[in-house]
C-alpha cells in the first residue's frame, strides 16, 4: 500500500513537470505522450517498471479493501467505501499496465488514438466515447469535491489530520484533489468533443488535455497553476503514504 501510494504521488509529480516543460520551453517531451517520452531512456524505463509494481500493489490494496475493508463504517458507508475501492483497483491496474507496457516497448505514444479509433469504428461507438467523456468528468467532478469537502480525510489516519504538520497534508490534499478533478476534467471534455464532431483525433489523454490549457489565454500560468496542483497531489500521496487508514 505504502509503496503503491508514493509509485502514484511519483507519477503526478512527473505530469507537474511535463506541464511545466509544455509552460515554459519551446519543445515538448509530451508529443509522443509523457509516458511513452520516459520509455526511450534507461532511467525512464526503470522508473516505469518501479511504478508500474507500485501500481499492481496499489491495486491489491485496494482490491482487498473492495472485499473485506472499511469494517469501522456504518453498512451503507461500507458498501459505497468498498464499491469505490473496486473502482480504483480497476483503474491503478490500467494504470499500471500501461506504464509496463511502455517500460516494455510494447505500447506506442499513439495507443489512445488507436483505442478511440476503434470505439468509433463499434456500434454506437460515438454514443461509446461520448459516454466514456461523461464518466470521466463525472470522476473529475467528484475529486473536486472530495477537495473542497475534505473528505479525503476520511482515508487519514487521525494523526495524520493533527497539529501543524496535519493542517499542511490536509491543504495539500485539497489544493491536489481540486487541481486533479479540473485534469480529469479536460481529459473528459476532450472525449465527449471527439464524440460530438466524431473525429476520434480530437480525443486524448492528459497530454492533450494540457494543451488545450496552453492555447488558453494566460495558457502559461494556467498550466502553471495546474502542474503545481499536480505537484500538491503527488506531495499529498507521499503524506498518505505515511498516514493511511487501514
Amino acid at each position: 500500500m505504502r509503496v503503491g501510494l508514493v509509485a502514484y504521488g511519483a507519477m503526478h509529480l512527473l505530469f507537474t513537470f511535463i506541464a511545466l516543460q509544455l509552460a515554459w520551453t519551446s519543445g515538448s517531451t509530451s508529443s509522443q505522450g509523457a509516458i511513452s517520452a520516459m520509455a526511450t531512456t534507461t532511467i525512464g524505463t526503470i522508473a516505469l517498471w518501479a511504478a508500474a509494481l507500485g501500481l499492481v500493489l496499489l491495486a491489491a490494496w485496494q482490491a482487498a479493501e473492495a472485499a473485506a475493508g472499511y469494517t469501522y463504517a456504518e453498512d451503507s458507508s461500507r458498501l459505497r467505501k468498498r464499491a469505490s475501492s473496486a473502482g480504483r483497483a480497476v483503474v491503478y491496474l490500467v494504470l499500471a499496465w500501461l506504464a509496463g507496457s511502455n517500460a516494455a516497448g510494447v505500447s506506442g505514444g499513439s495507443s489512445q488514438d488507436g483505442l478511440t479509433t476503434q470505439l468509433m469504428a463499434a456500434p454506437a461507438g460515438q454514443f461509446l466515447v461520448g459516454a466514456i467523456g461523461i464518466a470521466i468528468i463525472a470522476v473529475g467532478g467528484r475529486q473536486v469535491y472530495k477537495g473542497i469537502r475534505q473528505t479525503f480525510t476520511e482515508d487519514l489516519e487521525p494523526g495524520g489530520t493533527t497539529g501543524s504538520p496535519g493542517d499542511a497534508l490536509v491543504r495539500l490534499g485539497q489544493v491536489g484533489y481540486c487541481a486533479k478533478g479540473v485534469s480529469l476534467g479536460l481529459v473528459g471534455a476532450l472525449f465527449c468533443w471527439a464524440a460530438l464532431t466524431y473525429d476520434p483525433q480530437k480525443a486524448g489523454g492528459l497530454d492533450a488535455g494540457l494543451r488545450v490549457l496552453l492555447d488558453q489565454p494566460y495558457g502559461k500560468y494556467l498550466l502553471s497553476v495546474m502542474g503545481l496542483g499536480l505537484a500538491a497531489f503527488g506531495t499529498y500521496c507521499f503524506g498518505w503514504a505515511r498516514h493511511a487508514r487501514t
